[in-house]
């Protein structure tokens, strides 16, 4: 009811000041969420920024868990945004401080979860600006395709490039993106630490909610 009564601005603002609270964590399949909301991925390479991101995008300081030690998310994290969506923490890749063998388990948890999630509205997938994208990246952008999932690149760490390197950077991967077809070609640019790029963040994902 409140939606329907509420123009794309207002609607942000007011989904974004929801209670968000920790839902579940899945380490397999049969601990997801019943596919009832609509979710919203973040997954990047560990150390990309994820949970500062998550936890600005939100507005709280401690909601996802920020920590020094790559590869700490090992499970698919669901936050509950009022009675809206779900935001979901994927595990980094590219680096965990744990076996093989448990990192081929999350892989195996994130590609089962990419393929066959009906509620799965976006996967945004997080960029390091200062390092631009590496050949993991390339290969989850592979996969994604591969899935049919759309997903959204976010670079995250603005305020640590300059405006030049930036502006070449998101040239570069929008060109690259031409070739991914599940890819949305719009590269959105965040901070953190600056509060950069959320406002837009935020209305993207109302609108996905709201579809």
């Amino acid at each position: 009811m409140v939606k329907a009564l509420l123009n794309k601005e207002d609607f942000t603002r007011w989904l974004f000041v929801q209670p968000c609270t920790f839902a579940t964590g899945a380490a397999k399949l049969e601990d997801l969420p019943d596919p009832i909301l609509p979710e919203i991925a973040f997954v990047g390479r560990s150390n990309v920024g994820k949970s500062s991101l998550i936890n600005a995008l939100l507005g709280r300081k401690s909601l996802a868990r920020v920590s020094h030690t790559p590869g700490r998310t090992q499970q698919l994290n669901f936050f509950r945004l009022g009675k809206e969506c779900y935001i979901v923490d994927m595990p980094g890749y590219g680096y965990a401080a744990v076996s093989k063998s448990k990192v081929k388990v999350w892989t195996q948890l994130i590609h089962d979860y990419l393929r066959g999630r009906v509620p799965l509205k976006r996967v945004f997938l997080l960029i390091d600006s200062r390092h631009g994208l590496k050949t993991t990246d390339l290969t989850v952008m592979e996969e994604l395709d591969k899935a049919a999932v759309s997903y959204q690149i976010v670079l995250t760490k603005a305020d640590k490039s300059g405006t030049h390197h930036l502006q070449e950077l998101t040239d570069s991967i929008i060109t690259t993106l031409k070739s991914h077809p599940a890819a949305f070609p719009h590269v959105l640019l965040t901070s953190s630490r600056e509060d950069q790029g959320f406002e837009e963040l935020r209305e993207t994902i109302a609108a996905l909610v709201e579809e």
